[in-house]
C-alpha cells in the first residue's frame, strides 16, 4: 500500500504531514512512501533525509496517486489553492488531514463526488484511546507556547520579577482565558518566564489543572453546570451568560499586562469575551493575544492576522501559529497521522470499520457521500445534499 505526502500549498504553511524519522516504521509495516520534492524543506526536513530513511521523491501527481494521501491542510482547510488537487482524488483512495468540515461543510460536499474517503483530524474523538492521534491538541500545544512568546516580545516589560542594583522590577501579570490544551500551555510558558499568572475556564474541572501549573484560578461566581460536553470541549453558552461573564471579568482584564484568549467552539463563531471597553481600561503597552482570531476572535477588536493598537494596547490576532514552529509541529502532527494509519490499515489492507469509534469519528466522506452526522447537519440549513 502506497502513502503519498504532497507539499503544502496553503499560503504561509510551513508544516509537513510526514517527517523522515517516521518513514522507516511505515516501510517496515509494508508501506511504500512517496514524498513530493521539497515537501519538508520549510519545516527543516530536506529531501535527502527522506531518501535516506527509505522514501521515494516524486511529483505532486505521483504523491496524489498513492492509496493514502497525508496532508496538513487538505481541501476545506485550504479552499483556494487546494481546489487544484480535487481532480487528483479518486474512489477507493483515503485522504487524511485538516479539512475544517464544521467551519466549511460545503467543502466536504465538494469532496464527496470524487469518491475519496476523507478523514478529518479535527473530528478525532476525545477518548483515551485516541489521545495519541489528537492533532488539535498537538497543534494547540504549539499555539499556547507561541502566544506567550509573542506577548513577551510586544510587552514593554520583562515577565519576571528582578531585584537589581537599579531597583526591583515587578513581575508581569498574565491572564489566560480558557484552560484547554492551548491555555494550559500558555499558563505553563508564562510561569516559566516568571510572570504572575491567573487562569479562567468555564469548565469547573479545569480549576485544578490551572492550580497544578502554579497559576491562580479566577472564580467569576457563575453557574457553569453543563458547560462541558461529553467530548471534554467547552459548550457554547447563551448571550446572557457571556454578558455576565464579561461584566465580572472586566476588573481582572484591567489589572493584567497580558491577556491571552483561547475560547473556541468547533463549527461556531468564537464568543466575545473581551470587549473594546475592557481593552480601553488596560494600561498603555498592555497586550492581548487572541488565539481564536481565525474563528472570529474572543476580543471585540481582534482582526485575524493584524496587530491592532487601541488606546495604546496591542491586540494581536495571530493565525496558524503552529506553522511558526514547523519542525516540532510537524513531528507531533506526523506522529498523530501515523498512529491513525494503524487504526485504518490492518495487515496491509484498508480496515475502515464503522464500528471502530476512531474511524467513525473522523470519516467525513465515503462512497461519494458526506457520511459524518455533524457535517451533514451543518450542511442541512443551506439545503445542501450529498
Amino acid at each position: 500500500m502506497r502513502v503519498g505526502v504532497p507539499r503544502e500549498t496553503f499560503n504561509g504553511e510551513r508544516r509537513v504531514a510526514l517527517v523522515p524519522a517516521l518513514v522507516p516504521g511505515l516501510t517496515k509495516a509494508g508501506f511504500e512512501v512517496t514524498v513530493e520534492k521539497g515537501a519538508g524543506e520549510a519545516a527543516g526536513f530536506p529531501d535527502a533525509q527522506y531518501v535516506e530513511k527509505g522514501a521515494t521523491l516524486g511529483t505532486r501527481d505521483e504523491a496524489f496517486a498513492a492509496d493514502i494521501v497525508l496532508q496538513v491542510r487538505a481541501f476545506g482547510a485550504n479552499r483556494e489553492a487546494g481546489r487544484a488537487d480535487l481532480a487528483k482524488l479518486r474512489a477507493g483512495q483515503v485522504l487524511i488531514g485538516f479539512l475544517d468540515p464544521l467551519g466549511a461543510p460545503e467543502a466536504a460536499a465538494e469532496l464527496a463526488p470524487t469518491g475519496v474517503t476523507a478523514c478529518s483530524m479535527e473530528l478525532m474523538p476525545r477518548i483515551t484511546r485516541a489521545q495519541s492521534m489528537d492533532a488539535l491538541s498537538s497543534m494547540a500545544t504549539v499555539a499556547g507556547y507561541r502566544a506567550v512568546l509573542l506577548a513577551a516580545l510586544k510587552l514593554p516589560k520583562m515577565f519576571p520579577m528582578l531585584m537589581t542594583a537599579a531597583g526591583t522590577l515587578s513581575p508581569a501579570k498574565v491572564f489566560v482565558i480558557g484552560a484547554g490544551v492551548a491555555g494550559l500551555q500558555a499558563i505553563s510558558a508564562a510561569r516559566r518566564l516568571g510572570a504572575v499568572v491567573h487562569g479562567y475556564d468555564v469548565r469547573p474541572a479545569a480549576a485544578e489543572q490551572i492550580r497544578s501549573l502554579g497559576a491562580k484560578v479566577v472564580d467569576l461566581g457563575l453557574d457553569t453546570a453543563g458547560s462541558e460536553d461529553k467530548g471534554g470541549y467547552a459548550k457554547a453558552q447563551d448571550e446572557a451568560f457571556y454578558r455576565r461573564q464579561r461584566e465580572v471579568m472586566a476588573k481582572v482584564v484591567a489589572e493584567s499586562d497580558v491577556v491571552i484568549t483561547t475560547a473556541q467552539v468547533p463549527g461556531r463563531k468564537a464568543p466575545i469575551l473581551v470587549t473594546a471597553e475592557m481593552v480601553h481600561a488596560m494600561a498603555p503597552g498592555s497586550v492581548v493575544v487572541d488565539l481564536a482570531a481565525e474563528g472570529g476572535g474572543n476580543c471585540e477588536l481582534t482582526r485575524a492576522g493584524v496587530d491592532v493598537v487601541e488606546h495604546g494596547v496591542h491586540v494581536l490576532g495571530p493565525v496558524n501559529l503552529a506553522s511558526d514552529v514547523p519542525l516540532h509541529a510537524s513531528q507531533m502532527y506526523a506522529k498523530n497521522l501515523v498512529t491513525l494509519l494503524g487504526e485504518i490499515v490492518k495487515k496491509g489492507e484498508l480496515a475502515l470499520d464503522p464500528a471502530n469509534e476512531v474511524v467513525a469519528g473522523v470519516v467525513v466522506t465515503r462512497g461519494g457521500e458526506v457520511v459524518h452526522p455533524r457535517v451533514r447537519e451543518a450542511l442541512a440549513p443551506a439545503g445542501a445534499t450529498a
